[in-house]
């Protein structure tokens, strides 16, 4: 598929509460959320039709804007109603969804009191994140560890805090992997530079604590998956020196969707088939083939 810019394509953009041409949909380049990061963002799929976990994802939305000292001009109710809307507008089926929330331009320098806070939600077709994705993908370490929850709002799902996840990802590219293994602020195994990462053994499923970095709905969602196979999940903090012990490797995103892993540099994985059971599991669950019980 050959490379469309985003800021060169067809169809609208919902921006504070109206429809407009995509290509018309701009900020002042003194925006505050560009210069100070003062901008969170949500990451959704929607398959058949259908946004998986939308108000999940809208919750947190404005959560992150709570964190990070604003509140969203819309309520979840109004935000939920506009990306249902801006999906049928599009007229896609399966595509990724990001809605947005800003401080504007009324005001520059760190102190953001006198500015409004924009918003706007954009719909686009996007296939698998990883080609070949079931093979397996190849990480490498990353530059950066992930800060401390004294030093960044880690719960936010707040722009800023994917700068140092920028520069690791595209590090990492460049020497010929698919993404990076990110540890926390103490050195332990964290997540990748957008997903949450698993780990197997002996049968049962390894993962971090989300308490330092964003615990993921596709996270959550793997969680209640594996418990619904009967398969036992534990969180706790993780050494990067037990990379080598484990037989299985994978990682969940709203973007990533589950995806096997095969490498974690010396480290090699084989997919198997709990990480292959996992994969088919979402699959059938985002189709709406299979449920879980949210309130179990």
């Amino acid at each position: 598929m050959p490379f469309i810019p985003f800021d060169d394509r067809d169809g609208y953009i919902w921006l504070d509460g109206e429809f407009v041409p995509w290509r018309e949909s701009k900020v002042h380049v003194l925006t505050h959320g560009m210069h100070y990061a003062s901008t969170v963002f949500e990451g959704e799929r929607a398959y058949a039709g259908v946004i998986y976990r939308s108000r999940h994802h809208t919750e947190r939305l404005k959560n992150s804007a709570q964190i990070l000292g604003f509140d969203l001009p819309f309520t979840v109710d109004e935000i939920e109603a506009a990306k249902a809307e801006t999906l049928a507008m599009s007229g896609l089926q399966n595509a990724y969804i990001r809605a947005f929330a800003w401080r504007g331009s009324e005001q520059m320098g760190i102190l953001a009191s006198e500015t409004t806070v924009r918003m706007a939600i954009a719909c686009w077709a996007w296939g698998d994140y990883f080609e070949d994705k079931m093979k397996g993908i190849r990480m490498t370490r990353a530059v950066y560890a992930r800060p401390s929850p004294e030093t960044a709002p880690c719960h936010a799902k707040a722009s800023g805090l994917y700068m140092i996840c920028t520069i690791s990802k595209q590090k990492a590219a460049d020497a010929g992997y698919a993404d990076a293994l990110m540890l926390d602020h103490e050195g332990y195994v964290a997540e990748t530079t957008g997903a949450n990462i698993f780990f197997v053994q002996d049968g049962a499923i390894h993962t971090p604590i989300a308490d330092r970095f964003l615990n993921g709905i596709t996270r959550q969602t793997a969680i209640r998956l594996a418990k619904a196979r009967q398969l036992d999940v534990i969180e706790r903090r993780i050494r990067p020196e037990e990379l080598a012990s484990f037989s299985e490797c994978f990682i969940t995103g709203s973007a990533t969707e589950i995806t096997p892993v095969c490498e974690i540099d010396e480290h090699s994985y084989i997919p198997g088939q709990i990480s292959h059971n996992l994969v088919g599991d979402y699959d059938k669950l985002v189709h709406r083939k299979l449920t879980l019980d949210w309130d179990a």
